[in-house]
């Protein structure tokens, strides 16, 4: 089933809302009187402060999340990777995921998933890697960190990169460490949905000096220091300063909005208790801190899903699949030759699971006339 966009007269609650405030138009005015909309200071600006805020060494903005995938991708390339070698990456996730490596001209090889916790499924990676494979990117979907110890163990074991595609995880910990620390690389987004919105944009971070200086190549066509001169293949994905005026802001109230969120989780999924037999919900691992990115139920039972979210839906709330899973389930990547039943734990979540929006702009009124229609739309089923 898909989520719609539809008309309704009643409450309407949205997954995500952009609203520019004061700081946000002051920089954007300051852009415009600078004549410079392009890469520039904001952008430099935003780099330093991101990386700032969660320690990250070095940092590239990227004109969006994709792009920041795509890009961590291309940082293989810098250590002498060939075309064509394998990722392994989870079967669940965005699409975005495993189109970035497709745009990088490397190969995504799908491994299935928890359906509990959403991330991939650790214990089934090393059966999956070949001689080919350089690299592990690693999901940490809806903001809740995947397995990376056991993770971390297997990179290193074969020698392999492990890339954390942390879109949907702004501000996450991992037994303490703020995620996007722990693999080789990481990207980040910054669609309308996430904690830190710029319209759209992305970011790469890093602890490593030599894949930063990779993407600084790739990430404007592989250049050197001179133009015309590109040693590496590369693609134009630099952000510009509109985009980093909106992120600006963003970064100077990121607690405020990451605690606002994270009470908003909490109380959706305090009005769920009751109801584990019937749904796995987001949930936060001991010791682990989660981003507030989205609220996820996923049905245990086959076949309700469609009460559930038709519920929702006459209520105004809007609501949006749990992805599915990507070589099975998107007919964009039928040429794998993947059928239905290989990844069992991603189809039966991308055939029974949704989420909803924790947005920082909903009202304490909002929350709880959706944990009220959570609780309704159970009794549907």
């Amino acid at each position: 089933m898909k989520s719609n966009i539809y008309k309704t007269d009643k409450k309407r609650i949205e997954f995500g809302e952009l609203r520019i405030g004061p700081q946000a138009k002051k920089n954007l005015i300051e852009v415009c009187e600078n004549n410079w909309a392009s890469y520039g200071p904001k952008c430099k600006e935003f780099e330093k402060k991101w990386g700032e805020l969660f320690g990250y060494d070095y940092n590239l903005a990227t004109s969006s999340g994709t792009d920041a995938v795509i890009q961590s991708c291309l940082a293989l390339y810098g250590l002498g990777v060939e075309r064509q070698s394998e990722i392994i990456t989870p079967a669940l996730s965005f699409i975005a995921t495993a189109n970035a490596i497709r745009a990088a001209d490397f190969k995504p090889v799908f491994c299935d998933i928890n359906r509990q916790t959403l991330n991939i499924d650790a214990s089934k990676i090393e059966e999956k890697i070949t001689d080919k494979t350089k690299a592990i990117m690693v999901v940490h979907t809806m903001g809740r960190p995947a397995d990376m110890d056991a993770i971390i163990d297997i990179a290193k074991k074969h020698d392999l990169v492990v890339i954390e595609d942390s879109c949907e995880s702004h501000g996450a910990k991992y037994k303490n460490q703020f995620i996007g620390k722990i693999g080789d690389i990481s990207c980040f987004s910054f669609y309308v949905a996430h904690l830190i919105c710029c319209g759209e944009g992305g970011m790469v971070s890093t602890q490593r000096e030599d894949l930063y200086e990779t993407v600084f190549s790739t990430r404007c066509h592989g250049r050197s220091g001179f133009y015309f001169d590109h040693p590496l293949y590369g693609l134009n994905s630099k952000m510009n300063d509109l985009e980093a005026s909106l992120g600006l802001e963003a970064v100077d109230v990121f607690w405020e909005t990451f605690g606002k969120r994270h009470e908003y989780m909490k109380a959706m999924r305090q009005a769920c208790e009751g109801f584990e037999d019937l749904a796995f919900f987001s949930e936060e691992d001991e010791g682990n801190v989660n981003c507030p990115h989205g609220f996820s139920v996923t049905l245990k039972e086959a076949g309700h899903l469609d009460k559930f979210a038709k519920h929702l839906e006459s209520k105004g709330i809007h609501w949006k699949r749990n992805f599915g899973s990507i070589p099975t389930q998107h007919s964009a990547f039928s040429y794998l030759n993947y059928s239905l039943g290989d990844f069992p734990e991603s189809e039966h979540v991308g055939d029974n699971g949704l989420h909803i929006g924790v947005h920082q702009h909903l009202t304490s009124q909002d929350v709880d006339y959706v944990c009220e229609n959570l609780v309704e739309a159970f009794k549907q089923i």
